[in-house]
């Protein structure tokens, strides 16, 4: 049949919702997703995709908004009538095989804009002026599970050895000339698993023919090798030293090793997916993945920015992340010179206590807060304690922000007793004066010890439970920490705090679907950051859909 004849638009239209996001793509994909949406994937005349722009763009929306697998999406668009509406197909009209899509994701990943379709979206939002003159700005994080199954130390050694003799040349004879162990089975190494010195001596053969390995394929006399290689010998170097310890006794001759009972703080949790970490979000709560980044506007929803992250490093802490995403704001330009300043953080040193009673900071000299640069000009971001760091802070007034992110409590020796805010700090002349009235000097390292003084001090007790004394390092942004903590006790602050919370509905429609947490399909942050560009356009999408999305005189408008 004619495809004319049973286009089902004009047979079934009339089914689909309207103010749906199936609706709209049925009327205006052809306008969101033109050609120049693939353009410069395909620059030469010759060798055209048989897809056209707009049935790509408007699957991989309807793809991540409903959450399907590649299989399933091909299916829906066979088989489901609002699929066919949106992408205008015909009723009689197959499918693409699902390998389509693995290969439009490789040709976009390539390109210089990989995040073509948030960035499509994004440039509706902008056009239709929804967000103009909103400058909060509402950051979060949550943890995504990874694709792939945790694997335990000999899995990895295993795994990682076996990687080495697919991928680099020579290596599979340089392995069975210098191991002890057989890696051409499948499995694991076949012992007695109850057998503890068994274990034992299987870790120390693994560790031991990782070692051999090693000294064979690299050095300054190994060849060049090209990446996937030098990833495969690199992991296996990784995977070698990250769970394992000398045995006790051992004179490091004839290295024996045993399984390390402490867990390295940047493991390698698989080598299927050598990004992926674990993490916490609490004590309790461990989670292994990826770590997702968002940035809202509050009063719309809209998300204005993301970033999906591995779970450790500075580079990739919420305080990090958040200053990154505030100055890239495509929405609220700011005239700054510090447009690139990142906040670097580890999640450890969120707030000014280092190995003494308390860190101090500078005193804060008007009593209202935090001086947050010119309001005018940035943005007012707000946020949880983990993007309060002093640096964090440092950072967002540089490029003109104003926070309302809410400051980490403060510890106190005693419990009930003094803080570094019963301190006070001249950083001017370099000195700390206590509750009693006693000063001493700071060190180059900006750490003080006030020592004897506190032998017979009245309020010792109140003070330091120490045998040498009350001693403190001294935050370099201690001041920014001190005035945020003021900033918080202000009426202003209590009134305007809440307004981070409209960030979780938005994280849970990100990371849930169908009340159920998303797992995440892809390996490496690389291809997950794409997958979460990608979602939350779809989600923007549906966002603007509610608050009248429409096309006037050929520009996007809210209704």
């Amino acid at each position: 049949m004619d495809r004319e004849l049973w286009d089902a638009g004009e047979i079934v239209g009339g089914l689909v919702p309207a103010g749906s996001v199936f609706a709209f793509l049925a009327e205006h994909r052809g306008e969101l997703f033109d050609d120049g949406f693939i353009a410069d994937l395909f620059p030469s005349k010759t060798g055209r995709p048989s897809l056209p722009a707009d049935l790509v763009g408007s699957v991989l929306v309807l793809k991540e908004l409903y959450g399907l697998s590649d299989p399933q999406t091909a299916e829906a668009l066979k088989f489901d009538i609002r699929w066919k509406v949106a992408c205008g197909r015909s009723l009689t009209q197959m499918s693409f095989d699902p390998s389509t899509l693995v290969y439009w994701r490789k040709r976009i990943a390539a390109s210089k804009r990989p995040d073509r379709v948030f960035d499509k979206v994004a440039e509706v939002i902008a056009e239709t002026g929804i967000l103009r003159g909103r400058r909060k700005r509402c950051v979060d994080s949550t943890v995504f599970d990874d694709a792939v199954a945790t694997q335990d130390t000999v899995t990895q050694l295993v795994a990682a050895m076996r990687r080495v003799a697919r991928v680099v040349a020579g290596a599979a004879e340089v392995i069975a000339a210098v191991c002890t162990l057989d890696y051409s089975n499948a499995g694991k190494p076949d012992i007695d698993w109850d057998d503890p010195a068994a274990k034992r001596a299987l870790v120390s053969d693994l560790v031991n023919d990782a070692l051999a390995v090693l000294e064979q394929l690299t050095g300054p006399q190994a060849p060049q090798r090209d990446q996937p290689a030098a990833d495969a010998l690199g992991l296996l170097a990784l995977v070698a030293g990250q769970d394992v310890e000398p045995a006790e006794g051992s004179d490091g001759t004839d290295w024996r090793g045993v399984i390390a009972r402490r867990v390295a703080p940047d493991r390698v949790i698989s080598t299927c997916d050598p990004d992926g970490r674990h993490t916490r979000k609490s004590r309790s709560n461990r989670r292994d993945g990826y770590r997702g980044h968002l940035a809202t506007e509050p009063d719309t929803g809209l998300i204005t920015d993301c970033e999906m992250t591995m779970t450790t490093g500075e580079a990739n802490t919420d305080a990090a992340v958040g200053v990154k995403m505030a100055n890239r704001d495509r929405f609220h330009p700011t005239d700054t010179d510090n447009a690139d300043t990142l906040a670097s953080t580890a999640d450890t040193e969120d707030d000014d206590t280092v190995d003494g009673d308390a860190v101090a900071g500078t005193a804060d000299t008007d009593g209202e807060g935090e001086d947050t640069g010119d309001s005018g000009g940035g943005l007012e971001v707000y946020g949880d304690s983990a993007y309060g760091t002093g640096e964090a802070r440092d950072a967002y007034r540089a490029a003109g922000h104003d926070v309302v992110i809410k400051p980490k409590p403060l510890p106190s020796a005693v419990p009930g007793g003094f803080t570094l805010d019963d301190f006070t700090i001249d950083d001017n002349e370099g000195t700390v004066t206590c509750p009693n009235g006693n000063t001493r000097p700071m060190s180059p390292a900006r750490t003080v010890t006030f020592g004897r003084l506190c032998a017979g001090c009245p309020l010792r007790q109140r003070c330091t439970t120490a045998k040498s004394g009350r001693s403190m390092t001294i935050h370099p942004q201690g001041g920014l920490l001190r005035a945020a903590r003021a900033q918080a006790k202000t009426p202003r602050f209590k009134q305007d705090y809440p307004t981070r919370s409209n960030i979780e509905r938005t994280v849970a429609q990100v990371a849930t679907q169908n009340g159920r947490r998303i797992k995440l399909r892809h390996i490496g942050v690389a291809r997950n950051n794409a997958w979460l560009h990608t979602r939350c356009a779809a989600l923007n999408l549906r966002t603007l859909l509610r608050y009248g999305l429409t096309r006037v005189n050929g520009a996007w408008a809210i209704a």
